[in-house]
């Protein structure tokens, strides 16, 4: 009888490169996540705030470029409050954005239950 020595352990992914993988991942979610804190009109800073409370840090030079595609696809309307300090810039969702809010939802289900599946070992593996 032939004994075989366990697998060594796998070394660790570059850090760059769990970073990438990570980027990756989170890019195609941030829409989502953006369209699902919107119901109430709020400005680029306070949604990027209200996202990293809940776990969804973004850079501004991601989330502003993102809202701007928003609003130009229809998935969000813009309006300026000069009240307060300084005026800002107000997004709130179209009724498109719910729509498209609703649909990747419902996208996001299906692809987690699927990932799920995926992810969960088999009996005997």
């Amino acid at each position: 009888m032939v004994k075989t020595k366990p697998p060594a352990p796998a070394d660790p992914l570059p850090s760059d490169v769990m970073d990438r993988l990570t980027q990756e991942l989170r890019r195609g979610v941030i829409v989502l996540a953006c369209l699902g804190q919107l119901d109430a009109p709020g400005y680029g800073y306070e949604l990027q705030q209200r996202l990293a409370d809940l776990g969804m840090e973004i850079e501004q030079g991601t989330l502003y470029p993102l809202l701007r595609r928003l609003r130009e696809q229809g998935l969000l309307a813009e309006e300026w409050s000069v009240e307060g300090s300084r005026p800002r810039k107000y997004y709130r969702l179209t009724d498109a954005g719910r729509q498209a809010r609703a649909a990747l939802r419902a996208q996001w289900k299906e692809m987690s239950a699927a990932l799920d599946r995926l992810l969960t070992p088999r009996r005997g593996e």
